[in-house]
């Protein structure tokens, strides 16, 4: 059995989550509540040294880091989450690398409560999230080319970075109204089966 060190609204767990469904994997999850700061124990630090969110053991082995996860089921199980063509994989990444390392990590809570701390009252959460993924969707709309996708007819690993991170924009205000190919794609996804389980409402919590 697949153990899968959890939080329910943890953006990159909920990534993992949905490749796991895709694959068709069966797991247990195993929650880390970050709101009571379970992550810096040292239980949790001998288990993955920089306290984050998702761990996976599988194969008698751990491995973090949601997008190397993620791409581990991808060259393990061929899951088609990136395509042939090595362009189009290029593309794919870069679409998927737009939400993972340029939106993901500036909103990160450990990341915005810094900030919100020293920004002498001057900051808040609402309007840190709404300007970061706003701006960070903005130009994702531009990237997109239309559909039911974020590239091409099927699922990719853009998809799956999307996903988690359009939940994030509606939890937090984020006008969409001026994007009408996330809002289309994310309709789209929220029908998908595995993306359907992995959302953080079909989490206990």
């Amino acid at each position: 059995m697949i153990r899968l060190y959890d939080y329910w609204r943890s953006s990159a767990s909920y990534r993992v989550r949905i490749a796991l469904g895709i694959a068709g994997l069966p797991w247990e999850s195993l929650p880390v509540d970050l709101l009571k700061g379970e992550h810096h124990s040292p239980e949790y630090h001998a288990i993955n040294p920089q306290g984050l969110l998702p761990v996976v053991e599988m194969d008698g082995q751990r491995f973090s880091q949601s997008l190397a996860i993620i791409e581990f089921l991808e060259e393990a199980h061929g899951l088609g989450l990136l395509p042939d063509d090595l362009r189009d994989r290029a593309r794919v990444r870069a679409l998927a690398y737009a939400i993972a390392m340029d939106i993901h990590p500036i909103c990160n809570p450990r990341v915005v409560n810094f900030a919100i701390a020293h920004s002498n009252g001057g900051m808040t959460m609402e309007v840190w999230m709404r300007n970061f993924i706003g701006a960070g969707f903005s130009a994702l709309e531009d990237m997109l080319a239309g559909g039911d996708h974020c590239f091409g007819n099927r699922v990719t690993l853009a998809d799956i970075c999307l996903a988690p991170q359009l939940y994030n924009a509606v939890r937090w205000g984020v006008d969409l109204a001026a994007m009408p190919k996330i809002r289309r794609i994310g309709a789209h996804l929220e029908t998908l089966p595995a993306f359907a389980a992995a959302h953080p409402d079909r989490q206990a919590h």
